[in-house]
Parts: C-alpha cells; structure tokens; sequence
C-alpha cells in the first residue's frame, strides 16, 4: 500500500470493521513519516472515539506529564504517533473494556511502522501492549515488566496506563515516581530536543 491514507481506507472496507464504518466511525489513529515517539496501547475509549481524539482526557494529561511535554507538543509537533492494539472502541465487558480484538494489530501494525522510519522509541502502555510487543520477554507481572524498563531499551518502555484506575497501584509503588518516570523524561527531552 502507497501510502498511510490508502492503509486506513483498506482497514475502513476491512469486512471485520463493517460494523465501524457503516456507522460512520474511524478508525481512531495517528501515523506520521516524521514520528519519534510511538505509543501504543489497548484500544481507543468510548469517548476518544466519539470525540475523534486519542488521549483527550484525564490519561492524557496525566501521560503527558509523565512524558514532560505539553498539550501542543503532544499533539502538534508532529513527533508523536499513536497506533493502539485496536483502533475502535471494543465495547464494554463485565469489568471494564473488553479487549482488543485479537489479530488487528498483527494485520495493521507492520504496515504503518513501515511508515515511521525515524521512529526512536516506544511506549508501551499497560499489560496488553506490553504483552503484544514484548511477548515472553515480558516479566510475571506488570509491576515487574515496568520496573525493569531499562532491559527494554531503547526500543521499548513500557508504562502502567496512566488511568485514575491505577492511582492506587502507583500510590503503592513509590518508585514508579521516583526512579522509572524521571527516566521516561529524559529520554523523551533528548528526543524533542534533537
């Protein structure tokens, strides 16, 4: 395929999205030739979906702060890319989200890397990113994957979603904070500032 616009009106005619696009929905990502920083994660939320915006809410600010970036620089500097497991809204299980869909990522992912070809690292937020992109180098439990970022580098680092869900796991995890977040900064300013 030529070019990303072509690859996201393949993935609109895919007949596993029908459901999408005769609804008039989009699929909810962001690709650019000029991306150094990818992040991926589950899938779009309801409201991202219905506003056309990834990461416009609570997680979004609060990933940004992690990242040491502003709201335009997130959005407008055309260093950032956003490719989640699925690019629609999955629907909602018995607790929480449903999953993304198994095999989207695998069919759509490796086109739109081809896209990004200055890409320098990627965040991998939460458990089924990490799961996706590190498979069996992943540890036993998140907490542990998060914690030992650094064997990740430079290609991926992974995070904890940064939901008001998880402020109790990141209460409990002070090094979260100190040691793992102040690293995700540095790397994201070097990045910005080349």
């Amino acid at each position: 395929m030529e070019s990303i616009k072509d690859i996201c009106q393949a993935i609109k005619n895919d007949p596993a999205n029908r459901k999408y696009t005769e609804k008039g929905i989009d699929p909810l990502f962001h690709v650019t030739p000029n991306a150094r920083i990818l992040i991926v994660s589950q899938a779009p939320s309801r409201r991202a979906q219905v506003k056309k915006t990834y990461w416009d809410d609570l997680s979004g600010d609060r990933l940004r702060k992690w990242m040491g970036i502003t709201r335009q620089q997130f959005y407008d500097s055309g260093k950032i890319a956003v490719m989640n497991l699925d690019f629609y809204y999955p629907g909602k299980g018995k607790s929480g989200d449903l999953p993304p869909r198994k095999g989207f990522a695998k069919k759509w992912h490796p086109l739109l890397l081809q896209k990004m070809p200055h890409l320098k690292i990627t965040l991998l937020v939460g458990s089924y990113a990490q799961k996706y992109y590190l498979g069996d180098k992943c540890f036993k439990t998140l907490s542990e994957t998060v914690q030992n970022h650094s064997k990740y580098l430079p290609n991926y680092f992974p995070l904890v979603h940064p939901s008001p869900l998880n402020y109790g796991w990141i209460k409990h995890h002070p090094w979260y904070m100190e040691e793992t977040i102040p690293e995700l900064r540095e790397i994201i300013g070097q990045i910005f500032s080349e």
